[in-house]
C-alpha cells in the first residue's frame, strides 16, 4: 500500500501520528510518499503501475485532482493545518504558538475583524519557516483520541 500525500509536511505529520499510535507502517507494507504537489498525482500513480494500491490524503481544494485518479481519497478540510487546529483546540494552539507574533498580525487592519481561528490558520501558513516550525509541535500536541478522521482514515 502506498499513501500519496501532497508534500513533505503531510508526510511528516502522518509519520508522526503513526509513530504515536505505535504503528509500524513499513512492517504493515505501507509507505507514505510525498508527490510534490497535488497536480503530480496522475503522473505518480501512472509511474506506480495499475497493480499498485494507492490511497491519497489531500487538502479540500485539491480533492478533485486526487479523485480523478484514486478511488480512496481522504480530505483535510480546509487543509492539514485546519484539521490540527480543530483537533487540538484553539486555546491550546494559542498556548503553543508565539502569541506576540500572532498578536502583531492581528493588529493589522486586514486581520482585526477576521475570526481568530481563520486568522491563526492564515498566520501559520503565511511563513514557510513558521509552518515548518509549528507543524511538528502541533502534531505532537494532538491527543490520540482526537486525531483527525482523514489522518486516521488514510492510515487505515
Amino acid at each position: 500500500m502506498v499513501i500519496a500525500v501532497e508534500g513533505v509536511s503531510d508526510k511528516l505529520v502522518l509519520e508522526t501520528i503513526s509513530r504515536r499510535l505505535a504503528r509500524d507502517l513499513a512492517a504493515e507494507g505501507t509507505r507514505i510518499q510525498a508527490i510534490g504537489g497535488a497536480h503530480a498525482i496522475r503522473r505518480f500513480v501512472a509511474e506506480l503501475g495499475s497493480d499498485a494500491a494507492v490511497r491519497g490524503l489531500c487538502d479540500e481544494n485539491e480533492q478533485h485532482l486526487f479523485r480523478r485518479v484514486l478511488d480512496t481519497v481522504f480530505v483535510c478540510v480546509p487543509d492539514l493545518e485546519g484539521e490540527l487546529i480543530r483537533a487540538i483546540g484553539l486555546e491550546r494552539v494559542l498556548e503553543i504558538v508565539d502569541t506576540d507574533a500572532f498578536a502583531k498580525m492581528r493588529r493589522q487592519p486586514a486581520h482585526r475583524e477576521t475570526p481568530i481561528e481563520k486568522a491563526l490558520h492564515r498566520w501559520l501558513r503565511s511563513s514557510s519557516s513558521r509552518f515548518h516550525r509549528y507543524l511538528p509541535v502541533l502534531t505532537e500536541a494532538v491527543e490520540l483520541d482526537r486525531v483527525p478522521a482523514p489522518l486516521l482514515g488514510v492510515l487505515g
